[in-house]
């Protein structure tokens, strides 16, 4: 099997690759579809939970992977993760303020879309530099084609695959609660995904000069999801009446999220 991979091109693994991970997020927005009635305690578990997944990967696969290859790129890596952080949340800012502006005439339905709007965002904006990630693991074998370095690739790939299966549930079951029917949920879960094997190819095509400027997209996400966090997902899921055990489910969202980013990391 990986005699059959080292004969491949870089590009066509990158893109085996990324459709992989592309394939786990769509997997996790399919949760969807195992909720006939939306129940508000239930929902609001979930953007708990979203939050937890969302808080952790901030970390744990954007900031420090991103000043990890600042430091190794001789950047001042403090400075990158600062900029690239704080820039990532005056975005969604700035996003966010648009939303309302087109969208203040609308009906009382505009704040979920909204909600929906910036939800859907931030994990897009979270995928484009993982897809980066895997595009540059996989594209570098273009200098260094072993099997040691190919299956460290492999591995890579499949520990991001791995992470976005609860990032795919974090887009469409919140979604749902907003009123979107299952099939629309289910899209847009899946189409925050697909940035990823994009991104991927760009980042095997570009290897070296995407590599210079990754530390600061990684950690832009991070403060796009951040925002997106503190904003939106914990004061919804706080408003229920047993507010204590949403706080729990942000915990045990966290808490997988970090099981997957370490153990696979």
């Amino acid at each position: 099997m990986i005699d059959k991979l080292l004969e491949m091109d870089v590009t066509t693994l990158t893109i085996i690759a990324s459709l992989f991970t592309w394939a786990v997020t769509t997997l996790g927005a399919s949760l969807v579809f195992f909720f006939k009635k939306v129940n508000r305690n239930v929902m609001d578990a979930l953007l708990g939970f979203a939050a937890g997944v969302m808080i952790a990967a901030s970390f744990w696969s954007l900031l420090a992977p991103g000043i990890e290859l600042a430091e190794e790129l001789d950047k001042c890596a403090w400075l990158v993760a600062t900029i690239g952080f704080l820039s990532g949340g005056v975005i969604l800012y700035i996003g966010d303020k648009i939303c309302k502006f087109f969208l203040k005439k609308r009906d009382n339905n505009s704040e979920g879309l909204r909600r929906s709007i910036l939800l859907f965002s931030s994990i897009s904006l979270h995928n484009i530099p993982e897809g980066l990630s895997v595009g540059v693991a996989f594209g570098s074998l273009f200098y260094n084609m072993t099997e040691a370095t190919l299956l460290s690739a492999i591995v890579f790939a499949i520990g991001i695959g791995l992470q976005n299966f609860p990032e795919g549930s974090a887009v469409s079951l919140p979604l749902r609660r907003e009123g979107l029917s299952r099939g629309k949920a289910f899209m847009f879960g899946s189409l925050s995904g697909i940035v990823e094997p994009i991104s991927a190819v760009i980042g095997a095509l570009l290897v070296v000069r995407v590599r210079n400027i990754l530390p600061f997209c990684l950690c832009f996400a991070a403060g796009a999801m951040i925002y997106v966090v503190v904003e939106e997902l914990i004061p919804e899921s706080q408003s229920n009446k047993c507010k204590d055990l949403m706080a729990f489910f942000t915990l045990i969202g966290f808490s997988i999220m970090m099981i997957l980013d370490v153990a696979l990391g």
